[in-house]
């Protein structure tokens, strides 16, 4: 183990340093936090300034005990532009004088000798190297609750951003969360066009969920995510993937703990298209503005309708046998019942009930089986072998009535101006 700045370091914290760390980055600070805000980079050194902006504007109170930690990484492989891009980031971030203002580090995963190994580089690698080096400089003598942060290097915050966090996680006492986001517009009509759409697919799926009663009805965008270091070293850390390492260090968290989603102050990810990851909002971007698909069209909630019919019977408290969910599966819809055969859910939960000790376990383990990827692949099963897809506009209509939501805008055509667009996403931004 090598010699840390704090001292006084939780045995947990060891542990997983030791155990799960992938690469622990001594910091160039003196100092210790409550928060520590881990953004990674990679070809951004246009867009830090704008951050930067949005974090200088915060409460002075909460910067002081706030790091900002950034991970400006490329991989081993990577093109000459963009490392001299990452050295540029590394170089403004390190010796811009303004910067002083704030408390900021950087770890160096660019550079010749300490870039990310081709294979594995990627969000998912450079979050957790920032997140695991954070857990070394928490200020683990005061009572507040010490908590990590996600932000992208390409968004911005609100000016309340800390202040909700603060409060809000202290206050309430949270383990993990995220707050809310609203992806920026731009100059262009299409990228407008094409994040309104995307974003309204991301808030229908959610609403959707809620309206279902899942347990995995919230959002899992990377630059709003945070948790307390003791629920981090609970699900062994971040994931290293190279994309949707967001979606599965949520699921993982909210199978630890409640997610709570922060309200009243909002992150503000970028619409740009993107190369970066192999989906996600970039891609989602690209993929509109190359017309390869119809991105008008969504899952039919009559999907949420089988998904809300199934969670009443399996969420019961009432621990009943396979055959008898099986049974049940079959009256609510037959692609739900063979979704649950191919899954092998009579053995699995045969399984459940006897390795486990009590009816409490037994309600736990149903939603540690049934869970958010689960939920997902049944949801991707029913738009296949039953319900395909629909108008999104006519969706959100549909599941705004399912929803018992009254002011529905009025629309004549499939796909209304941008301007009832914008509204229909108002109102999702409310609901989900």
């Amino acid at each position: 183990m090598q010699n840390y700045i704090n001292n006084n370091l939780p045995n947990t914290v060891k542990t997983y340093l030791t155990k799960y760390a992938y690469r622990i980055e001594k910091l160039e600070i003196t100092k210790l936090f409550e928060c520590i805000v881990v953004i990674p980079v990679l070809d951004e050194f246009d867009n830090l300034p704008k951050l930067i902006i949005s974090l200088k504007k915060q409460n002075n109170i909460y910067l002081k005990k706030t790091l900002f930690l950034f991970v400006v990484n490329n991989s081993d492989k990577s093109g000459e532009e963009l490392i001299q891009n990452n050295l540029n980031s590394i170089e403004y971030l390190k010796n811009t004088a303004e910067l002083k203002e704030i408390n900021i580090s950087v770890i160096d995963a660019a550079s010749v000798g300490k870039s990310l190994p081709d294979k594995i580089a990627g969000v998912g690698l450079a979050r957790k190297i920032g997140m695991d080096s954070a857990l070394q400089y928490f200020n683990y003598d005061v009572n507040h609750v010490k908590f990590l942060v996600c932000l992208d290097a390409d968004c911005t915050v609100s000016e309340n951003y800390l202040d909700e966090l603060f409060s809000c996680i202290n206050h309430n006492k949270l383990k993990a969360g995220y707050v809310k986001y609203h992806h920026q517009l731009t100059e262009d009509l299409e990228i407008n066009k094409a994040i309104i759409v995307y974003e309204i697919f991301l808030r229908y799926y959610v609403l959707g969920l809620k309206y279902a009663n899942s347990p995995y009805a919230f959002h899992t965008i990377g630059s709003t995510m945070f948790c307390d270091y003791e629920s981090y070293i609970k699900i062994e850390g971040m994931n290293k993937r190279k994309a949707a390492e967001d979606f599965y260090f949520m699921e993982k968290l909210s199978k630890a703990t409640s997610i709570y989603e922060i309200k009243n102050a909002a992150v503000y990810p970028s619409s740009r298209p993107s190369w970066r990851v192999p989906f996600g909002t970039g891609q989602r971007v690209n993929r509109y503005l190359s017309k390869t698909q119809n991105e008008y069209q969504i899952y039919s909630p009559q999907i949420f309708d089988v998904l809300k019919e199934w969670s009443k019977v399996f969420h019961n408290k009432e621990i009943e046998s396979s055959n008898y969910y099986l049974m049940k599966a079959k009256e609510i819809s037959i692609s739900l019942y063979d979704f649950l055969i191919q899954n092998n859910f009579e053995t699995a939960w045969d399984r459940i009930k006897e390795n486990s000790k009590s009816t409490e376990i037994i309600n736990n383990q149903k939603k540690l089986w049934f869970d958010g990827f689960r939920t997902l692949k049944l949801i991707h099963y029913l738009r296949d072998n039953q319900f395909g897809l629909i108008n999104i506009f006519d969706a959100v209509d549909q599941l705004l009535l399912k929803c018992r939501y009254k002011d529905i805008p009025k629309r004549k055509e499939e796909v209304p101006s941008i301007s009832l667009q914008q509204e229909y996403l108002s109102i999702l931004r409310e609901l989900a």
